[in-house]
């Protein structure tokens, strides 16, 4: 949003056209970024009035010292650029028409009062020394504030000179203790971040005036003890992260703030009762008719209607901490309760109709997972090593993600069969579970859907038609064949050589129709899996649409298929199935016409090949803890075609 972006190669030809300008004299350059002409034009005196902007970036850390009367003839200067640099001399002979300057690692402790900052649009003085602002400092046009990681900063500067402020960063300030009152004036104040603070204790109640404020990050302020107690008056507030704080419980009025569409509050309160405050937020949402919920808010409160975005992870919430009250927030679209050490989820969750993300990764005691909310998207229940009961009703027929890693106590997936669409299903280490899986399951029988399935099996089933020791494996398409030829199923056993690596890239699979010289490239997920010393298989089914393009394939053709997967897993074995019509029972069948219009249109859109590309790619929103994360493939080839 309100971003102006350029090419590289349209900013190197416009640098150029002006280098050509003058090319023995640089100081009559209108913008200037070569580091050896800035420091030349600047150490030797030589700018003119031409030049209206400096970009000085040192090819190392190294300090550089100039003299301000180098600016002196500058009188067009508008964007200053001068990292890592020692200014000595009178500021005045700075250019009054200065809008941005960009000055990190500034070595002042104080902005001298001749300094002309009347015009300044942005200050960014990140990483500066600077301690604090004189009382009447004076930039009525600033817009932007950033003096993050300003590590000797104790107090922000008196707000009332600065009525233009729209963005305000502090991160990272771990001297500062006080936020001036005059905050609450900042009528455009927008976007303000305080993450890492480590030595605020409060926040002026004044700040509770900024009706434009949209993002507040208090993440990491570990002094932080609560937030203003009318914090609810905030109505522009959307987004608040107050991660890794000690805040003992949420202010009344919190549920006044109609428009707030993320709360994250993860390792929040981790050493005090947790039920107060989640009940009394959940109350907002939807109040109780007891005295005891009625006496925490006025009879106008209508509760958090935007809330789409829910982070209580790792905050020590126990059984009975959740209220079945959760229902209530209809707008709900992502819920992160992962490291808690409740047993069950409340049963409430099935009425979270816009629910698309469910994350209790870590929640070693849940020991069940209730009926799951309709339109759900991705489950992670990775690390639920307790859990033995998960189940699908029988009306629920899709959910694309499923995260189930060191789930060791699962032995079933009740309904399971039933879902004619599971994208990608991550077992690994979940023994009982995966020798449960019925061998239909994991032949893969649709003709619109791909599937990926990763679980701790070591060999691959007799019934596969093909099968090898290495990572590829040829074959020839059989010949009159009575049913239809509905898609392939690869079968890759893989185990890693060393320990080297924690996360590594999932495999992927070049199948290649040797007769006619077409190649694919199926990629099914662009995230990582664990890397696991003992040998674990992927199984990944591909719909005979996937081979449509550019000649479909047909009975006699000559198929290769390759599995690549990145060190150090190596492949041992490879299998491959074939799919026809034959292997659909009648369950399956009806299975296949409960695909209503709309999920058949969608897949359709997902599995149409066109020339040179097929991109499908799984994402997922779920937060992982950084012990477990699994990382996004940095670049993974899209599903394509080669001819």
């Amino acid at each position: 949003k309100n971003e102006l972006m350029m090419h590289d190669l349209l900013r190197d030809m416009g640098r150029e056209i002006i280098r050509q300008e003058s090319l023995k004299d640089p100081g009559k350059h209108s913008r200037l970024w070569f580091h050896e002409d800035i420091c030349h034009v600047l150490g030797k005196n030589k700018g003119t009035e031409a030049i209206e902007g400096i970009i000085l970036v040192l090819p190392t850390l190294k300090e550089v010292h100039l003299d301000t009367k180098a600016f002196a003839r500058m009188d067009s200067l508008r964007l200053l650029q001068i990292n890592n640099v020692h200014l000595t001399g009178s500021y005045e002979y700075l250019s009054k028409e200065l809008r941005w300057l960009y000055w990190h690692n500034c070595p002042l402790r104080y902005l001298p009062s001749n300094f002309h900052l009347e015009n300044l649009v942005v200050l960014d003085m990140q990483y500066s020394n600077v301690v604090k602002f004189c009382q009447d400092i004076k930039m009525r046009n600033l817009k932007v504030l950033n003096l993050s990681h300003s590590k000797c900063l104790t107090k922000t500067p008196d707000f009332i000179g600065l009525p233009g402020l729209e963005t305000l960063l502090l991160e990272g300030c771990k001297s500062l203790f006080n936020v001036h009152p005059s905050i609450g004036s900042l009528d455009k104040l927008v976007f303000f971040n305080m993450k890492d603070c480590k030595n605020i204790r409060n926040l002026p109640s004044s700040i509770c005036r900024l009706k434009s404020l949209d993002h507040l990050n208090l993440t990491g302020c570990s002094n932080l003890e609560g937030l203003p107690e009318h914090l609810g008056n905030m109505k522009g507030l959307t987004k608040l992260l107050a991660d890794e704080t000690p805040i003992k419980q949420l202010p009344f009025s919190f549920g006044l703030l109609k428009n707030l569409t993320s709360l994250s509050l993860q390792s929040c309160n981790r050493k005090l009762p947790t039920k107060a405050w989640l009940s009394l937020l959940l109350s907002w949402v939807q109040p109780r008719r007891s005295p005891d919920s009625i006496r925490f808010l006025p009879p106008s409160v209508s509760g958090l209607c935007s809330l789409r975005r829910l982070v209580l992870s790792y905050c020590n919430l126990s059984e009975g901490d959740i209220p079945v009250e959760i229902w209530s927030l209809a707008s709900l679209e992502y819920l992160n309760l992962a490291g808690n050490d409740f047993l069950s989820l409340p049963s409430g969750l099935s009425h979270l109709s816009k629910l698309d993300n469910l994350c209790v990764d870590g929640c070693r005691s849940l020991q069940s997972i209730p009926e799951l909310p309709p339109n759900l998207g991705t489950l992670d229940a990775k690390y639920c090593t307790s859990l033995e009961k998960l189940s699908f009703p029988s009306n629920y027929k899709r959910l694309p993600v499923l995260y189930l890693p060191n789930c060791n106590s699962l032995a079933e997936i009740q309904g399971l069969e039933n879902l004619n669409y599971v994208r990608i299903i991550h077992m690994e280490s979940c023994s009982i579970l995966a020798n449960n899986l019925k061998d239909s399951f994991l032949k893969g029988q649709s003709e619109l859907y791909k599937s990926s399935i990763y679980l701790p099996k070591k060999e691959i089933p007799d019934w596969f038609s093909y099968r090898r020791m290495g990572s590829s494996i040829s074959f020839d398409m059989p010949l009159h064949v009575e049913h239809r030829f509905l898609g392939m199923t690869i079968w890759a056993v893989y185990a890693a050589e060393d320990d080297t690596a924690e996360f590594v890239y999932p495999p992927y699979a070049i199948i290649s129709d040797r007769t006619n010289g077409v190649e694919w490239t199926h990629s099914p997920s662009n995230r990582a899996i664990p890397k696991i010393l003992e040998e674990h298989s992927w199984v990944s089914h591909i719909p005979q649409r996937f081979f449509q393009y550019p000649h479909p394939i047909k009975g006699g053709k000559r198929m290769e298929v390759s599995i690549k997967i990145d060190s150090p897993l190596e492949v041992k074995r490879c299998g491959i199935y074939l799919v026809y019509e034959t292997d659909i029972t009648d369950d399956d069948q009806r299975q296949f016409s409960c695909v209503n219009t709309h999920d058949r249109d969608e897949i359709m859109d997902n599995v149409h090949l066109k020339r040179g590309h097929d991109i499908n790619v799984v994402e997922t929103n779920c937060d992982f803890s950084n012990k477990d994360k699994f990382p996004k493939r940095l670049r993974m080839e899209p599903d394509r075609t080669k001819i």
